[in-house]
């Protein structure tokens, strides 16, 4: 339940959560101010944090409150320590977990106070104890995440955002005969025509997980032909790291009992053909990731997963499709459009953290300038 705004900056007070203990007991109010992103849930960043965490790793999770002791706002971070990078703030859910749409979790009403007061406790109270913040998964337009830029600028730091790879989504009509008509001529008949001659006439039946029985089965199928896909064309694939494999099976099964799963799997003829790994919230599926077998290649399986599976959104009321981070074509083709993310980064104002910023920005460069030449050679 969301309350009153607080009325100005001095009522709120910063709670920092170091231990995963102090997460316990957060994920009602967390989930309130998350909203329907799964990827800002109180189950994802906790999950995450018990694959993930390293022994250089501690939480530092920022927890708003107001005058009246309610949670106003909720800054999901971590932070790790290195020699090369110093004390480094992260949001959990970051690196190989690719989680997309974070950001700051605020009471809308609340969101300029406790964007200042973050802003503020961050440059003063805690300016020792870290060095960098480096969030990504940020959309471009996201107002909280660039709120906090600018109230940083302001205190003195250097604010760096760089584009990050894309999300793509498609906006769903109210039916499928209207989804389709809005494809290219070439898309429109072979996306009918594959799913007539298959789906529809029964030679590829569609399944949906609903147990916990046909939930291991699918997952096992979700590795198998992922991988199996990915070393068809010589590459390793994400499966391939265990902690990737444990985080996904442990919140695929939480989010099955919470009625946020959306694993599919199609058999042609009795033999599996494709599977599809999604995730739900309010109105729009996530699409996250897939797998298809490669000697059944010939049959469309990519056109029959992702068309049967967009057709079944339309029927089921959900009004956006999601295909998350990548600038694969193929999503350009489902009429999907690109939602920017970016990466930003604020510098703490330490000597040794302009430095490690200065040395890390000239590398950068050099690596821009080397991509350059090497395509003007490869030219």
């Amino acid at each position: 339940m969301l309350h009153a705004p607080p009325q100005d900056v001095s009522s709120l007070r910063i709670v920092v959560v170091r231990d995963e203990g102090q997460l316990q007991g957060l994920a009602t109010e967390w989930n309130a101010l998350a909203g329907d992103v799964p990827f800002r849930t109180w189950e994802w960043a906790r999950t995450w944090w018990q694959h993930y965490r390293e022994a250089s790793s501690k939480l530092f999770t920022l927890l708003a409150y107001d005058d009246q002791g309610d949670l106003v706002g909720i800054a999901p971070w971590y932070v790790s320590k290195s020699p090369r990078d110093g004390r480094t703030v992260r949001c959990l859910g970051a690196g190989e977990v690719c989680s997309d749409y974070l950001t700051v979790l605020c009471q809308p009403d609340a969101m300029e106070l406790v964007v200042e007061r973050l802003a503020d406790w961050l440059a003063t109270e805690a300016a020792d104890q870290w060095h960098l913040l480096d969030l990504s998964g940020i959309a471009e337009t996201d107002l909280i995440v660039g709120r906090l830029c600018q109230r940083m600028a302001q205190r003195g730091h250097l604010v760096d955002r760089q584009p990050d790879s894309n999300c793509w989504r498609t906006e769903l009509p109210a039916n499928w005969n209207e989804f389709v008509g809005g494809l290219s001529k070439a898309r429109r008949d072979k996306t009918r025509s594959v799913l007539r001659k298959t789906v529809d006439k029964g030679r590829v039946v569609m399944r949906e997980v609903q147990t916990e029985t046909e939930f291991e089965r699918a997952f096992d199928l979700l590795i198998e032909l992922h991988q199996k896909r990915r070393r068809s064309l010589s590459q390793e694939g994400c499966f391939a790291s265990p902690k990737f494999t444990e985080f996904h099976r442990d919140m695929a099964s939480q989010f099955l009992s919470a009625g946020q799963l959306r694993l599919l799997w199609w058999e042609l003829e009795g033999r599996p053909l494709a599977v599809s790994y999604s995730f739900v919230g309010g109105d729009t599926v996530y699409y996250y990731q897939g797998g298809f077998e490669p000697e059944l290649g010939h049959e469309s399986p990519g056109w029959i997963s992702f068309a049967s599976d967009i057709r079944l959104a339309i029927e089921q009321g959900y009004r956006s499709y999601d295909f998350l981070r990548g600038d694969e074509s193929y999503k350009a083709s489902w009429q999907a459009t690109a939602c920017p993310l970016v990466r930003v980064r604020i510098v703490g104002r330490q000597a040794s953290a302009r430095v490690r910023f200065a040395t890390w920005r000239g590398t950068e460069r050099v690596k821009d300038w080397a991509r350059r030449i090497l395509l003007r050679m490869k030219g």
